[in-house]
């Protein structure tokens, strides 16, 4: 666990701010969150600072598996912890899946779009 900020590493710090844009309700992937920070196919690596950066008190309980499942073992501690906070948060949990349809944090097409340009 990484306790202070100074020396968080640039794509460190773009997955972090990410994670805690995600909005109170919504829900969204690994893979998202390393698509909006600007590396994709590192979502291996968001999970890892979830875990890394605990001491910062992210909303871990906002990413899921890019299907809408929780990533931890079904009646683990962790995946009760989770679904817990995601039903407080009034998101609607079904055998450990949250439709992503519903619930899912979509991207603004035209942020994504005029970024590009």
């Amino acid at each position: 666990m990484k306790s202070g900020t100074a020396s968080i590493p640039p794509a460190h710090a773009a997955i972090l701010g990410v994670i805690r844009a995600i909005p109170r309700g919504k829900v969204t992937s690994y893979g998202e969150i390393a698509r909006r920070a600007g590396l994709p196919r590192h979502a291996r690596l968001v999970g890892r600072l979830l875990g890394d950066y605990s001491a910062l008190k992210l909303p871990w309980q906002r990413v899921l598996r890019a299907d809408g499942r929780i990533a931890f073992a079904r009646g683990s501690a962790a995946f009760r912890e989770q679904r817990m906070r995601l039903i407080e948060e009034g998101v609607a949990v079904a055998n450990g899946r949250v439709d992503l349809g519903r619930f899912g944090w979509q991207r603004d097409l035209d942020e994504q779009l005029w970024r590009m340009a």
